[in-house]
């Protein structure tokens, strides 16, 4: 995507849950709207099925399974890459991006999101999501009008870069929330100043 070096730092695969006990729906941890796990449901399963065991009382959740996802960091940890069998998300810190408090981007910055749409263009994506997201520092109406101008900022190279009105993108700052990391420490808070580029993979 770039041409900066970059050492994998960790991989991860999942896949949850063909079947959940209980007694009731179970859930995933929240994410923001549109990156919602689209994998297809599993194979019907009998609730009634004595090889099941539920303890008394207990019911069959619905069956959820979530996309296999794989992450990989930068050793610096300035860019993330999620990777699932539906979509792509590319993470930049806001410190590579931005200076203290600013949404002005500088020419390394405009570099990285070029390279971000070289792949929107090599997966023909045509939906782009652009998102925003601080650290839990400040009031979070602060935080809501940077993210959202910092998505700006990036979707603005983006849309120049691509230059193809059958490309639609959604826009939107989230301050504080989703965090991705502990904001107790300034390590966490860094990975929590972000924007996060995500669009579909190519249908093999």
């Amino acid at each position: 995507m770039t041409k900066h070096s970059r050492v994998t730092v960790f991989l991860t695969t999942s896949v949850l849950t063909a079947a959940s006990f209980g007694m009731g729906q179970s859930y995933a941890a929240d994410d923001p709207p549109g990156t919602e796990p689209s994998a297809s449901a599993p194979v019907d399963v009998d609730p009634n099925d004595p090889d099941l065991k539920l303890p008394d009382g207990a019911t069959l959740a619905q069956a959820k399974v979530l996309d296999i996802k794989s992450v990989v960091e930068e050793q610096s940890g300035d860019e993330r890459r999620e990777d699932t069998n539906t979509s792509v998300t590319l993470a930049l810190q806001a410190e590579v991006l931005f200076g203290k408090d600013s949404s002005k981007l500088g020419a390394e910055a405009k570099s990285r999101i070029r390279g971000i749409a070289d792949e929107i263009r090599t997966q023909n994506a045509t939906r782009v999501r652009v998102f925003g997201f601080t650290d839990d520092l400040g009031s979070s109406a602060h935080g809501d009008v940077l993210s959202k101008r910092r998505a700006n900022a990036v979707h603005d190279v983006l849309s120049q870069s691509l230059n193809d009105a059958g490309i639609t993108y959604e826009v939107r700052g989230y301050g504080e929330q989703y965090p991705i990391a502990d904001n107790a420490t300034e390590a966490g808070r860094k990975k929590n100043r972000r924007v996060e580029v995500s669009f579909p993979r190519t249908e093999p």
